[in-house]
Parts: C-alpha cells; sequence; structure tokens
C-alpha cells in the first residue's frame, strides 16, 4: 500500500493511525490551549492565581492594564502603555484568550488559532522588550513556534475534533 500525504487525502480516504509523534504533538495542543484557557479564566473571574478577585475582569478590572502598563519603560512601551485599558483591547484580547484557548483544547481551528496565537505571542514578546533574561528570546516566542508546529502536524486531527470536523471538506 502507497502512504498518502495528510494533504494528500480525500473525503474517502481513510485517516492514518495515529503515531506516538502526534501524540505528543497532541498533548502540546492541548497544554498549550489549556495556558491560554487558563489565562482567560483567571483574568475574568479573578481566580487569585495572577489575577485577584478584586481585579477580575467581572469586577470592572482590565485584564490588559497591568502588563501593558508595565511596559511602558521598554523600547515600545509608548505604544503599549498608550493600549492599556482601553475596552476594545481588553476585549479583543480576552476573545483571542478564549478563542485560541478552545480552539487548542478541542482540536478544532488549530490553523487560525495557531496564527492568531502566535500574532497575540508575538504582541506580547514586543511589549516586553528588552528582555530581562535574554537578549531575544523568551517563552513567548517559544509557545508561537510550538503553535506553528502543532499547525503543521496537524495536531488537532490526534485527540482532537480537527479530524471529524475537517472531513466533509476535504474533497
Amino acid at each position: 500500500m502507497t502512504a498518502i500525504h495528510p494533504h494528500q487525502r480525500t473525503a474517502t480516504t481513510p485517516r492514518p493511525a495515529a503515531a506516538p509523534v502526534d501524540y505528543v504533538w497532541a498533548v502540546a495542543r492541548i497544554a498549550l490551549g489549556w495556558t491560554f484557557l487558563w489565562a482567560f479564566l483567571d483574568k475574568t473571574f479573578g481566580l487569585g492565581y495572577a489575577t485577584p478577585a478584586a481585579k477580575a475582569w467581572l469586577n470592572g478590572g482590565s485584564p490588559t492594564t497591568g502588563f501593558l502598563k508595565g511596559a511602558g519603560d521598554n523600547a515600545l512601551g509608548g505604544f503599549f502603555a498608550a493600549l492599556a485599558g482601553q475596552a476594545w483591547v481588553d476585549w479583543l484580547f480576552m476573545t483571542g484568550l478564549l478563542g485560541i484557548g478552545l480552539a487548542l483544547v478541542l482540536g478544532v481551528g488549530t490553523r487560525v488559532a495557531a496564527v492568531t496565537g502566535g500574532l497575540l505571542l508575538v504582541l506580547m514578546w514586543a511589549a516586553a522588550l528588552p528582555l530581562a533574561t535574554n537578549p531575544f528570546l523568551d517563552e513567548h516566542l517559544v509557545y508561537a513556534v510550538v503553535l506553528a508546529g502543532l499547525a503543521l502536524a496537524r495536531a488537532g486531527e490526534t485527540l482532537g475534533l480537527g479530524g471529524y470536523v475537517r472531513q466533509p471538506y476535504l474533497k
């Protein structure tokens, strides 16, 4: 039997069995998805980890103010500090955290989640420049690279709903 590259599958081509590396990517997808989803939950409800209850979004706090105001003295700080606390920035940020987190945890829309999540992470990296512990690399860029790997590996199709949602659209 000739192997079929994942990009050459059609609606009638059976899905190949997952290899061990597919499970590694799937677990990375779920873990990174939970990271985004947890940030959303903590900032929304003030669960007391990174966000105290008094500063929760539901209690009138701004999920972007602390991080972006703290960037004020950084290289691009003026730009990012000006965005801090604006309602449209808060809504965009929180919608992004929720959407990216759910997409990754469920394994649906992983390519869109990878692009939007990568953009969000690169913007957060840029807001922190210059970095305190490394000349150019921090976890934001590492996570962005992992997101690209998730998309390229089609990680949503293993331990996720990506293969089932995508299947009818393959022709």
